[in-house]
Parts: structure tokens; C-alpha cells; sequence
């Protein structure tokens, strides 16, 4: 390579470096490292360091705004002040608190909690990205909860109870469909409709099946008995377990099923341009109605995990919200299977964080149970204007 090649590689990499969006996203980072530094392992006691990381993402998210970087400018001056005063507040904090709140059954608790969101976040892709929004996808979960537990104790085994889950959730998603996609209805308000269908629906069966509560043992999904599995640090305890197993696959198989395969070819392809899709003999309609099956199959996994692979019985509404932070994983994660499981494990963390918090730091149960609601908001706002959803998604389409 000659000298001038060189130079000109050089002085490409000196002028990305130097970008408004490369100094806000360096910004951003010393925001977080600000905070980090007072967390373990590092557990910094004195308030240089966190000041020093606070002071340079202020300078710049300072730098950037007038230049146009606007919204990551002002996430660095956020991020630059939250951090530093956050780390202040944790150095008034025992050092040995803060290593029994983030130990590494923390981080093992967060992979458990981001596994029902998981199933449900790859449902809500499969539909979306064929251009049905899904916000059903709570209801889905309390039917996969409840028939699981059902489907469990009926037979006496586990795999009924997932297969129940399962059936049940796709039922429910198939309403969804033929309300959204036949009668064209708002896409929206039919995923309320399902919701509150599916609270009404098992708390009655729960109330009339179970009047004095579950008295006999559930048939819980076990663990996989490979014993190397469990030397594993922070995920051996998942990957012992058969959801665990499961949740990885679906996964990996959404993004290959959808991005390397001529189904998902087709499902993309009736989100993004229906009419097209239509011209060239694909059926829209059946196209959708499969996606927002396998969202409710889905989704419905992910409510079994909570009731007969989690806790081992059943209580009313206990999915408590994690459909919509499982939607909104969907869209912080842009409508992509891998990025969605990165938000998952973000909500997951809020979860598992929420127990240690409340034992050991003595923060009100009220306040504490908000913190994964709270990182979903900051989550999405972070994220509007800049998350593109498929075109065709919550139109109805007319064949014609």
C-alpha cells in the first residue's frame, strides 16, 4: 500500500472519530462508565473517577447538540449527569451491600426473566413483520399460563401442559387475525380486546376449575440432567433447564427462518409491500394469518414458562404486563430477532435487580417493582424517530 493510500485511510478514520454521532456515542458510553465505576467489580470509593467519566460525557453531549446530533447530545448530557450522581449516591453505600446485590445469581436470575419475554418478543416479530401489530401479545401469555397449568394437571405431565399452552395461545391469536385481517378492524384495538378476553377468560376457568386454589403437585417442565452444564458461570442454571434450551432455539431459528429462508422472504415481503407481494402470487392473507399464529404459539410458551416452569401453579393476571415490555423489546430491538433478545436480558436485568435492591438496600417493594417498567419507557424514548417499522404494519390489506 503506498504512503498516500495510507494517508488518505488515516485521515477517513481521524474524521469518522471526529463525527458529531461518533463524540455523542463516545459520550454516552463515559455516562454509563461513570456509574459503573462505583458497581462491582471495580467499586470505586472515591469520586474522582465517576466525575472525571461524568464530565467528559457532558462535554460531549455539550459539543454535539449544536452540531445537529441533538438527541444523542442530550442522551450523553443525561447519561453524563444521571451517572455521576448515581455513582456519588452508591459510594454512601456499604461496599459489601453492593457485592450482594449484583453477584452472579443476579445475572443467572436476569436470563430466567428475559426467557418468557423472549418467546413472546420473537411472537410479536413474526407478526409485525408481516404487518399485523400484536398487542395481544399479554393476553396470549395469560392463556399459555393458565392452559399450561390446566393442560398439567389434567394429564399429570408437563408435555400436555405445553401443548395445551400452545394451543390455546394460537386459538387466541387466530381471533386476532380474522378481526384484523378479515374484518379489517384497528389492529390495536383488537389486541385490547383479546387481552381483556384472555383476563376474563382464566380468571373465571381459574375460579370455577380451581375454587380453593391449586391443591395438587403441577407436573413442572425439569431440568436437563448434563451435569458439565452447571459448572457454567451465570447460565448453567438456565441451560440446565429445558425452556432454556427452547428459548435459545426459537431464537436462532427466527432469525434463520425469517432472513435466510423463502417463508421468511414471504413474510417480510406482505409487511413491507403486500400489493407487491400479492402480484407475484403470494396470499397476503394466509402469509399473515401464520405469523400471527405462530406469535400466539409463542407467546404462549412464554406464559408456560411463568406457570409450569417458573412458580408451578397459577394466579390470576400473573403475567403482570410482560406482554407490552415484551412489545416494546420488539421494537427497541428494531423488528430483529437478535437484538430483540439483547432487550429482553435489558428488562430481565430490571427484574432480578428489583429482589436483591429490596433485601438489601431497603428501597420500598411499590418502588422497586416499577424499575423494568421504568427501563422500558427509557427504552422506547431513546428509540423513537429512530426505529422504522415495516411499512405495510397495522394496514389492512384489501385484495382487489
Amino acid at each position: 500500500m503506498s504512503t498516500q493510500s495510507r494517508t488518505a485511510l488515516l485521515g477517513n478514520g481521524v474524521r469518522r472519530l471526529t463525527e458529531p454521532r461518533t463524540i455523542a456515542i463516545l459520550g454516552i458510553a463515559c455516562g454509563i462508565l461513570a456509574f459503573w465505576l462505583a458497581l462491582p467489580p471495580w467499586t470505586v470509593r472515591s469520586v474522582g473517577g465517576p466525575l472525571a467519566a461524568g464530565f467528559v460525557a457532558l462535554a460531549c453531549g455539550i459539543a454535539v447538540v449544536p452540531r445537529g446530533e441533538r438527541k444523542l447530545g442530550w442522551w450523553a448530557i443525561a447519561l453524563g449527569v444521571a451517572g455521576t450522581l448515581g455513582a456519588i449516591w452508591l459510594q454512601t453505600k456499604e461496599a459489601e451491600t453492593l457485592d450482594s446485590i449484583l453477584t452472579a445469581g443476579v445475572l443467572a436470575s436476569t436470563l430466567r426473566f428475559a426467557t418468557p419475554l423472549a418467546f413472546a418478543a420473537m411472537g410479536g416479530i413474526f407478526s409485525e413483520r408481516s404487518g399485523i401489530v400484536n398487542i395481544g401479545l399479554e393476553g396470549m401469555m395469560l392463556m399459555g399460563a393458565f392452559f399450561g397449568v390446566w393442560g398439567a394437571v389434567w394429564s399429570g405431565t408437563w408435555v400436555v401442559g405445553l401443548l395445551m399452552a400452545m394451543l390455546f395461545g394460537g386459538l387466541l391469536a387466530l381471533i386476532h387475525a380474522f378481526f384484523s385481517i378479515h374484518l379489517r378492524a384497528d389492529q390495536i384495538v383488537s389486541g385490547f380486546a383479546v387481552n381483556f378476553l384472555a383476563l376474563g377468560v382464566t380468571g373465571f376457568l381459574y375460579s370455577s376449575i380451581y375454587p380453593g386454589g391449586i391443591e395438587t403437585e403441577v407436573s413442572r417442565v425439569p431440568n436437563v440432567q448434563l451435569d458439565f452444564l452447571y459448572d457454567i458461570p451465570l447460565v448453567g442454571d438456565l441451560l440446565g433447564g429445558v425452556f432454556g434450551w427452547i428459548m435459545f432455539a426459537v431464537v436462532i431459528l427466527s432469525y434463520v427462518i425469517l432472513f435466510k429462508t423463502p417463508i421468511g422472504l414471504r413474510i417480510r415481503s406482505v409487511g413491507e409491500h403486500p400489493k407487491a407481494a400479492d402480484t407475484v402470487g403470494i396470499s397476503v392473507y394466509g402469509v399473515r394469518y401464520g405469523a400471527v399464529v405462530t406469535s400466539g404459539v409463542l407467546a404462549a410458551l412464554g406464559g408456560a414458562f411463568l406457570s409450569i416452569g417458573f412458580v408451578g401453579t397459577f394466579t390470576e393476571n400473573m403475567t403482570s404486563g410482560r406482554g407490552y415490555i415484551a412489545l416494546a423489546a420488539v421494537i427497541f430491538g428494531k423488528w430483529l430477532p437478535g437484538w430483540a433478545f439483547a432487550a429482553t436480558l435489558l428488562f430481565g436485568f430490571g427484574f432480578a435487580l428489583a429482589i436483591p435492591l429490596q433485601r438489601e438496600a431497603g428501597i420500598s417493594e411499590n418502588l422497586i417493582s416499577t424499575l423494568p417498567y421504568v427501563l422500558t419507557l427509557v427504552a422506547l424514548v431513546g428509540l423513537i424517530g429512530r426505529s422504522i417499522p415495516p411499512a405495510a404494519v397495522g394496514r389492512p390489506y384489501v385484495k382487489g
